[in-house]
């Protein structure tokens, strides 16, 4: 009876210490620090979308922006390309974070190839399910990954870039847009 009791006090203490999985609402930011303010930006509204995160937690891109820009990354666990720059967004957010959103959109990926993806190039921002019907994918004009996109706050879509780019350019054009004291 003491090993049942033993076993089961294991098994909780396992359970609790369990790292949570990657991508979901507590790689969201807080609140924008203070002595930062953003360049207002022009150009056509982005895509309102609602999503899921990969906890479940629902999110909407114009609650997202609406604080500070939001950079949408568009991949998929399949896309080569997607892979050998991840380590260069999961930098560049961790950089940022607390100053711009960083959102990953996965599409057409299994539950498990998904996690390994998340797990293996160990990202740290928050990571949505596109649906079925990619109907995120396709506010954006995605054909196929990657896709990266930069949103300023307040919903003007800066800028687009479809096959992907790298974090360097992404970089130089938020400098553009925010303003640290």
């Amino acid at each position: 009876m003491k090993w049942i009791a033993a076993a089961v006090v294991a098994l909780v203490l396992v359970a609790c210490s369990a790292e949570p999985p990657r991508g979901g609402k507590r790689a969201l930011p807080g609140p924008v620090p203070a002595g930062v303010s953003y360049r207002d930006a022009t150009g056509a509204t982005a895509p309102r979308l609602t999503l899921s995160l990969v906890d479940g937690t629902q999110v909407s891109t114009e609650d997202l922006w609406r604080d500070r820009p939001l950079v949408l990354v568009f991949f998929s666990s399949w896309c080569g390309h997607c892979g050998r720059t991840q380590a260069e967004f999961t930098a560049l957010a961790e950089k940022h974070r607390d100053v711009v959103t960083f959102l990953g959109v996965a599409g057409r990926d299994s539950d498990a190839d998904l996690r390994r993806y998340l797990d293996e190039h160990r990202v740290n921002y928050p990571v949505a399910r596109d649906d079925e019907g990619q109907s995120a994918g396709r506010a954006f004009a995605l054909r196929e990954p990657p896709l990266v996109a930069l949103v300023a706050k307040g919903g003007a879509l800066v800028k687009g870039w479809p096959g992907g780019t790298t974090a360097g350019t992404v970089e130089a054009e938020l400098a553009n847009l925010v303003q640290r004291r």
